[in-house]
């Protein structure tokens, strides 16, 4: 039977039997025959067949983020400056510069997240000063990890921080000697003062909504990735927040697949909050490209297990039990699967002995049901989740804050931040994921490096060989392991025939490259469902064309996403990589040197001045 497509002369990875494959064949958006190249072509090229030369590129299936923010980071993706990928402290302030002169009166220039102090060349934070002296106008906010926020001068004004304005519940605002706010925010004891100033930032018109989710998807698409978990979110209310992506979906321009879990919002009022939701949707409802999910990562306000490791360990008060019961049993109740944010063990241990109390009542057995995060979690617990049938979803948080979990409880404790491997032997389902887009980066390969070389993404070292993870054994988490967690494994994950169509070529071979250049990994072929979402280098003209960018002021616009170049513009189809050094110019000045590889080739050096040493010169 001809194919609709057939992708040969490839290194194939399929996740099956046999590991390795020259050549698949597509129809209706499945995988129709594996082989060799020979064999596909003689046997499924028809006269209308599309036939892609694979140019020996390494193909594995499409990435699957089990736990990611996509449809709330979408909403504001065109919004946002990008520091994640940028290798130092010098050229994230360029950045700054630049946009705020961009940016229009009335509107913000926004870094939510998804960067560490450890990543730049500097290894330090911004200081107030650097920003307010590269944004004396523009409102600017910085959001670092779900630790801490600095606004600029003119962001204080906007958002009405004064000498007279008290402390939130869920915050500190930091002043000087008196009494006046210096611009840093300190999420203590939780992050409830960082989301409230993200809420006070204008936000896009449906229009650039729509343009910017669409920008987010095609970014996800450029890394390799074609499925997703979304896990909802603060201040993302269901249906209102959706509307844009269920609009994409209706016009069918949606490019990652994703199953969405709802997020209760309403403290004291979960359990109505749920009830309401029920009224509207369903697990299951929808189709293999958008569907409900379930209920999570947030089930009860008093079950918030916050993590920020400089801060001490949040206990939970008396009262956590009986309103997460409540919930859990509703839930339960109605077969809905659900999913719980969980850091400590000691937080891991009381939500247990409810889910426990729960399943001798209403059991649990066929609800999917599973912990995200567990960075402390200790074998007894993860007995226990096993008994119940549960699993978990990791993330890479500790790759930007393991320094800071270091600091605080030492190399012992850090070692098995969170036991994937004792996981993975005590038979539990486990997917992976980023977390993203406040915290971690969306780029799902700083996740893999952190899962294959155990350190952070400043370098620190983490783990030892015994809670690390081959090549092979962390991609299967990153797409058979994810499908678990939205009911999917056996349809996706692996190049297999039957399974769905959707697969990567890789800018190098996953399996080979030095470990550190794992992370420079993007994708040249992204394939969804059958069809070309995304294509650069020898491929670009088979994939669609790139789309504008709304507003045309937007960061994305000049900068694109995740590692984009020095001089602003992405590089179609090559993985960027930065290797730093240091030098003295002629001023005696401390530069950053930053070799740029384009393909794997050198080009031009680019020199960017220490800010923090006071230097004012500039070498190209």
């Amino acid at each position: 039977m001809s194919a609709d497509t057939v992708l040969h002369n490839a290194k194939i990875a399929t996740n099956d039997v046999p590991s390795f494959v020259e050549a698949i064949a597509i129809q209706d958006g499945k995988i129709s025959a594996v082989g060799t190249s020979e064999k596909i072509l003689r046997e499924h090229r028809g006269p209308a067949t599309k036939v892609i030369d694979g140019n020996r590129r390494t193909v594995i299936p499409g990435l699957n983020d089990s736990h990611m923010h996509i449809i709330r980071g979408g909403l504001s993706y065109n919004l946002e400056l990008r520091w994640d990928g940028v290798p130092s402290l010098a050229d994230a302030l360029r950045m700054l510069k630049e946009q705020a002169q961009r940016t229009p009166p009335g509107q913000w220039v926004r870094v939510i997240g998804d960067w560490s102090e450890f990543q730049f060349a500097e290894h330090r934070m911004p200081t107030l000063d650097e920003i307010n002296a590269v944004s004396p106008e523009t409102p600017v906010f910085v959001l670092h990890l779900y630790c801490r926020g600095l606004l600029n001068k003119a962001a204080l004004r906007a958002c009405g921080y004064t000498k007279d304005t008290p402390n939130p519940p869920a915050g500190e605002i930091q002043r000087d000697g008196n009494g006046n706010p210096t611009g840093l925010l300190i999420a203590r004891p939780n992050a409830g003062i960082l989301y409230a100033t993200v809420g006070k930032q204008p936000k896009l018109p449906p229009e650039h909504q729509i343009n910017s989710s669409r920008h987010f998807m095609r970014e996800l698409n450029r890394l390799g990735l074609t499925s997703l978990v979304d896990a909802g979110g603060g201040s993302q209310i269901y249906p209102d927040d959706y509307a844009i992506i269920e609009e994409l979906h209706k016009r069918r321009e949606m490019t990652v697949r994703m199953a969405y879990n709802i997020f209760t919002q309403k403290p004291k009022q979960e359990k109505e909050d749920f009830l309401r939701c029920m009224k509207l949707t369903a697990p299951g409802r929808g189709d293999d490209f958008y569907r409900c999910n379930g209920a999570g990562e947030m089930l009860v306000y008093s079950a918030a297990d916050f993590e920020d490791f400089l801060e001490p360990r949040p206990d939970f008060l008396p009262n956590m039990e009986k309103e997460l019961k409540e919930v859990v049993s509703l839930l339960a109740a109605n077969r809905w699967p659900f999913r719980l944010h969980a850091t400590y063990d000691e937080s891991i241990s009381r939500m247990l002995d409810v889910f426990e109390e729960v399943n001798r009542e209403i059991p649990l057995q066929g609800i999917k049901w599973f912990f995200d995060h567990c960075e402390t979690i200790l074998d007894r617990s993860l007995e226990r989740v096993r008994a119940l049938g549960g699993g978990i979803a990791i993330q890479d948080r500790m790759a930007f804050q393991g320094e800071y979990f270091l600091d605080r409880y030492g190399k012992e404790a850090a070692a098995r931040t969170p036991p994937v491997r004792r996981m993975l032997d005590l038979g539990i389902p486990v997917g992976a994921g980023t977390d993203a887009t406040r915290v971690a980066s969306y780029n799902p390969w700083l996740s893999l490096y952190w899962l294959v070389a155990g350190k952070t993404i400043g370098g620190t070292s983490l783990y030892s060989e015994a809670n690390r993870l081959s090549r092979e054994g962390a991609l299967r988490l990153y797409t058979q392991g994810s499908s678990w967690f939205s009911g999917e494994n056996g349809k996706k994950g692996a190049i297999a025939i039957g399974q769905l169509a959707d697969i990567s070529a890789l800018t190098e071979d996953y399996f080979s490259v030095p470990e550190e250049q794992i992370k420079a990994i993007e994708s040249v072929l992204t394939i969804v469902d059958g069809k070309i979402v995304y294509g650069a280098g020898e491929f670009q003209k088979l994939g669609p064309a790139p789309l504008p960018v709304l507003p045309e002021w937007s960061p994305v616009a000049k900068y694109g996403g995740y590692g984009a170049p020095l001089d602003g513009r992405k590089a179609a189809g090559a993985g960027v990589q930065y290797h730093d050094t240091a030098e003295s110019d002629s001023h005696g000045c401390l530069h950053a040197v930053h070799q740029v590889l384009v393909g794997g080739r050198a080009a031009a050096p680019r020199y960017s001045d220490f800010w923090g040493l006071g230097c004012d010169c500039f070498a190209f």
